[in-house]
């Protein structure tokens, strides 16, 4: 069996520590493997060991809870060996970035675990969406790790006016978070990233065409993601990428590449939607009444800032979307916010009932 002195020499580039090693040993002591998943593939996935990568079963771990599936990055204990192998058990998790699924059930999807910097690609190839751009660093916040905005494709915007102008407003809308432009195709501002990413694992997040696969190429110095070019019409890629896949970089750290993602719902992420939104949570605390809505109650500094010009309408309006749409999800699972969302709904149903009962007084 590979001792403990292997395990960590070998699997050291992949995040090993003494933290793990910790929480391995009650597995170690039934003569399991320590190892990381690299790639998941229906039921079955690629764990690298210190006896190198193998392939397992991951049969014996399929929970109920589809939060609790192997996914890439996870530490697991496998078999030894034997033909074929199994995965026995999922270490803790320290993170795990997770988006809700696009059924109807109120389930969530990991994407990633066990990240240090959530890496969400943006591509100036197409118009800015900064309501997309607060979406995902909503579940970036939430999922535990710290955030990274890079604006891809920097070449195609000569300008260096315009292209202040373009990190100005992802920086408004991304407050705390590093906002890096970078051209893969040339090099150009990568030597920030790489030393970003560094240590640690990081997670390559964005649309389809927001070219993660030649970033995740350039980060790692080979071409190990096949890149097709986007459509001219809207930017959109083609999904060259369809797993989730955890790459060691040459300059220290890993990166798990994700397939582009059309739809990033959020799964309970209200603290990581109050992060996005710091300077409208500042401004609530100002509110005459603790549980104001910023919509017709007086005293309301956070309307009063949009007024005065000090916060832009369009970050207002964002800010209520992703409350309301994470107070929808979070109301499948919890009783208690189902009544207050009907309380709510009844108050404002009683409130709209007296406006048009005093317009008709005003009429008649």
């Amino acid at each position: 069996m590979t001792s403990t002195s292997a395990a960590f020499s070998a699997l050291a580039p992949y995040g090993w520590d003494e933290s793990w090693a910790e929480a391995f040993a009650p597995f170690e002591a039934d003569g399991l493997l320590p190892g990381r998943v690299v790639r998941v593939d229906r039921g079955q996935c690629d764990v690298v060991t210190a006896d190198g990568t193998v392939r397992a079963d991951t049969e014996f771990v399929v929970p109920r809870d589809p939060m609790k599936v192997v996914c890439t990055g996870d530490w697991v204990a496998v078999d030894p060996g034997g033909d074929p192998r199994y995965v026995r058990a999922c270490l803790p998790r320290r993170t795990a970035f997770v988006r809700s699924t696009s059924s109807k059930r109120s389930e969530g999807q990991i994407l990633a675990a066990n990240v240090d910097h959530a890496v969400v690609a943006v591509s100036l190839a197409v118009e800015l969406d900064l309501g997309r751009v607060e979406r995902f660093l909503a579940l970036a916040w939430e999922s535990g790790a710290q955030p990274v905005v890079v604006l891809t494709k920097a070449d195609l915007v000569p300008d260096p006016v315009t292209l202040a102008h373009l990190v100005q407003d992802v920086e408004t809308s991304a407050p705390g978070v590093p906002v890096l432009t970078v051209s893969a195709l040339h090099g150009e501002g990568l030597d920030v990233l790489v030393a970003l990413v560094g240590s640690g694992t990081s997670v390559l997040l964005g649309q389809s065409g927001a070219g993660k696969s030649t970033l995740a190429n350039a980060l790692v110095g080979a071409e190990v993601m096949d890149v097709r070019a986007a459509r001219d019409v809207d930017g959109k890629g083609r999904h060259t990428t369809t797993t989730r896949n955890l790459l060691v970089l040459p300059s220290g750290g890993v990166l798990i590449d994700t397939p582009g993602l059309r739809g990033v719902g959020l799964f309970d992420a209200g603290t990581g939607v109050g992060q996005v939104f710091t300077e409208i949570e500042e401004l609530a605390e100002r509110c005459r009444f603790h549980d104001c809505a910023h919509e017709s109650e007086p005293g309301c500094a956070v309307r009063s800032a949009v007024e005065d010009g000090e916060l832009p309408p369009r970050r207002l309006e964002s800010y209520r979307k992703l409350l309301r749409e994470n107070q929808w999800i979070v109301a499948k699972t919890d009783a208690r916010v189902r009544a207050e969302l009907r309380r709510e709904w009844r108050r404002k149903g009683a409130e709209g009932k007296a406006a048009m009962e005093a317009k008709r007084g005003r009429w008649a």
